[in-house]
């Protein structure tokens, strides 16, 4: 999974999100920044409320929460839709000695990047693409 910081990066540099049945996200600086809570049918559902994106909770979490708007949850995208979002700019995703490697194209360059975990390469790859 990767980091809330850069979850955090990843929505400062606008990536878009609409959220769907599986996401997670957590509701950063109000005490739960530990929780993980995944979009659900019938627990965690996402509505619109004047326009705006709404996450409900539907009785059956622990926490007193009833909804909490969307601008105000981070997303933490799986690697699939990290890939997803690099779209064609993914060249290739190789792992050496424990190292997860993405590859990816900018202004017609080939770019590197390095982590431990291969979601956490992926959006690192995206952060930079999404700012250049």
């Amino acid at each position: 999974m990767i980091t809330v910081a850069l979850a955090e990066a990843l929505k400062d540099a606008a990536l878009p999100w609409q959220p769907a049945s599986g996401d997670r996200f957590l509701i950063p600086h109000r005490g739960m920044d530990e929780a993980i809570f995944h979009i659900a049918e019938m627990t965690i559902e996402v509505h619109d409320h004047f326009g705006r994106g709404v996450i409900k909770f539907n009785g059956t979490t622990e926490w007193a929460l009833d909804s909490v708007a969307q601008e105000d949850v981070l997303w933490l995208p799986r690697e699939d839709q990290l890939r997803a979002a690099l779209g064609e700019n993914v060249v290739a995703l190789e792992n050496d000695s424990g190292q997860w490697i993405v590859t990816y194209r900018v202004a017609g360059e080939n770019r590197r990047v390095v982590d431990g975990d291969a979601e956490c390469a992926y959006a690192r790859a995206l952060v930079d693409l999404l700012a250049g």
